[in-house]
């Protein structure tokens, strides 16, 4: 395809130029000198048939010879040399004429080669005759006779033969050229293909290359300087493949590395838009990835105190960091923001550790010691006032030292429960605990714990319903720590719900598990205690006034969990609980 921009036709270009300007030059020079050589040769030949006529008619014209008439000679000689020849006389008058009537014609004194005769040379001119109607070639010699010059003898030939022989050659020169010229053009535009054609290969190549096809290379098809290209875009293309494999290996790493990492990384450029944000990130700036990129951190972050850490460290350059309570989220970070070295000015790092989990612990943790302190706390002080009241004389009273020693026993026993509860949870989290799965029915695990808290309920006067479908599939379970856990469930609802309420259990199939519901119309559980329920010697306030270890509810929890199943509570204060937890079904 023509394009004028093209390497190859930038080098063929000149060189055709080149070319048609040489051929021209050259075919105007040959023109000229094959016309001065022709000039050259028809004026020799003219002088010496000049020189012929003179010598012969010159004795007619020696003084004291009668005038004669040279007309007849003149139309002889010029028969003979097949040119025009004419007889002139020093005053300039026209003695003989060859070809037109000699009275009609002008003197000729004044012609150039008139004037280089009578000056003793031969004499010659070419001018456009008036007489005849075209270019003529004027030679003209003096004719001698007893030593003086009595005439001027002139022989003169039409240029029109010369034109033609001039013509002819500046076509053939015109021909020559031409083919001289395309030939030359298409040797010109091969070998401007030939030199661009690497070039082409190379920009074949880098497309390729950058479509992403790193292994394109170019073939070395020559030992010379292309050749020497070829290869030395091949080893950089090589070295570019291997660099973009070790960055694109380390860019997985870093984005396989950035995605499964806890904490939030977030980069900033100068601008303060968003380069970078890993999936914590976003998930802890309640965004996304996708929409985030792009965007200012103002924008994305939302939070005054994030920003204004972000917005010191840009203006101080030094790191910042502080902790953060999101309380839209609930969520506690640490956030430290960095800037980075080497990099675009402005640049940021920003990393939000979520510390939610750990305070959450060390709340939990808190509230444990508090709680275990508060548990053990009554009934040491209880044992501790009975001591004293039977140190000081109570022991001299046999029945009140009776009645102090059984409320001692009680009080021992609910220590030791709360030690044993403490022990046997202690060893269900660490495994110690093992668990005897097989394929059990649901009705063998919920009627026993059911049937052993009747009389309870009755006492209460409580409705306790149980409602299992026939069609139950087996769950694989361990079945007295089930009865444990439903024992525990159904003992709570009995305990928080007032007199003429009803407790219902119910189990119902589902995918893969089979869903145990433990529903009452007590009191119900505050919405900001429902995430805690579960947690060891975590009690609710209501729950504070009727005894209890406040271990049922974990034990549960560890127990269902360790059979792979979960258990969740649902709850409306003032309206009832309801206790689920799924077991997966047997096979």
């Amino acid at each position: 395809m023509f394009h004028i921009h093209s390497i190859r036709w930038r080098i063929a270009i000149p060189y055709i130029l080149l070319i048609l300007l040489t051929m021209t030059g050259l075919g105007m020079y040959l023109s000229d000198l094959v016309r001065s050589a022709y000039l050259a040769d028809l004026q020799a030949q003219l002088t010496a048939e000049a020189r012929l006529v003179a010598d012969v008619l010159a004795p007619a014209l020696a003084p004291g010879e009668p005038g004669a008439t040279f007309d007849v000679a003149a139309r002889r000689y010029a028969d003979l040399l097949g040119a025009r020849v004419t007889i002139i006389g020093l005053d300039g008058t026209v003695l003989g004429e060859s070809h037109e009537d000699r009275t009609q014609m002008d003197n000729h004194l004044l012609r150039p080669e008139v004037q280089q005769a009578l000056d003793g040379g031969p004499g010659s001119s070419i001018r456009y005759s008036r007489t005849v109607g075209y270019d003529m070639l004027y030679v003209a010699v003096p004719m001698p006779a007893a030593g003086q010059t009595v005439g001027i003898a002139r022989v003169a030939l039409p240029l029109r033969q010369i034109q033609n022989h001039v013509t002819r050659l500046q076509w053939t020169i015109l021909l020559a050229a031409l083919l001289a010229g395309l030939g030359a053009t298409g040797l010109a535009v091969f070998i401007a293909a030939r030199t661009a054609r690497p070039i082409h290969q190379l920009t074949e190549v880098v497309q390729q290359m950058t479509a992403g096809d790193l292994d394109a290379r170019l073939l070395p098809v020559t030992a010379d300087e292309v050749g020497t290209l070829a290869q030395a875009f091949n080893q950089m293309a090589d070295r570019l493949r291997d660099t973009i494999t070790t960055l694109t290996e380390e860019r997985g790493r870093l984005d396989a590395v950035l995605d499964n990492l806890a904490d939030g990384v977030v980069i900033t450029n100068g601008a303060g838009r968003i380069r970078l944000i890993n999936p914590a990130a976003a998930r802890l700036l309640g965004t996304d990835t996708a929409s985030a990129l792009g965007r200012s951190f103002a924008q994305v972050a939302r939070d005054h105190r994030i920003i204004d850490l972000w917005q010191q460290c840009v203006a101080q350059c030094a790191e910042q960091a502080s902790p953060v309570e999101l309380d839209r989220q609930r969520l506690f970070l640490h956030v430290v923001v960095a800037p980075q070295p080497g990099a675009e000015p402005g640049t940021c790092l920003v990393i939000l550790q979520d510390l939610t989990r750990v305070r959450r612990l060390e709340t939990v943790r808190r509230d444990f010691i508090s709680n275990i302190s508060h548990e053990l706390r009554t009934p040491l002080a209880s044992l501790k006032a009975l001591v004293d009241t039977l140190r000081d004389g109570a022991l001299a009273d046999p029945p009140a030292a009776q009645r102090f020693l059984n409320h001692m026993d009680r009080e021992l026993d609910a220590l030791t429960q709360m030690v044993r509860e403490l022990l046997e949870l202690a060893r269900i989290e660490s495994g110690q605990v093992p668990f005897r799965l097989a394929p059990t029915p649901v009705a063998d695990v919920v009627l026993p714990a059911v049937e052993r808290l009747r009389p309870q309920a009755d006492r209460a006067g409580l409705q306790l319903t149980v409602d299992l479908p026939a069609d139950l599939p087996p769950v694989l379970a361990d079945a007295e720590r089930i009865r444990q856990v439903v024992t525990n469930l159904v003992h709570n609802a009995l305990k928080f719900t007032p007199a003429g309420g009803a407790v219902s259990v119910t189990a119902t199939a589902g995918a893969g598990e089979v869903v145990i519901a433990v529903r009452d119309t007590g009191v119900g559980i505050p919405a900001e205690d429902l995430a805690r329920i579960f947690e060891r010697f975590y009690k609710a306030d209501r729950a504070r006034a009727g005894g209890g270890t406040g271990l049922g509810l974990a034990i549960a929890k560890h127990i269902v969990q360790g059979h792979d199943g979960r258990i969740w509570v649902e709850s409306r204060e003032g309206q009832g609980s309801t206790f689920r937890f799924a077991l997966p079904i047997a096979g």
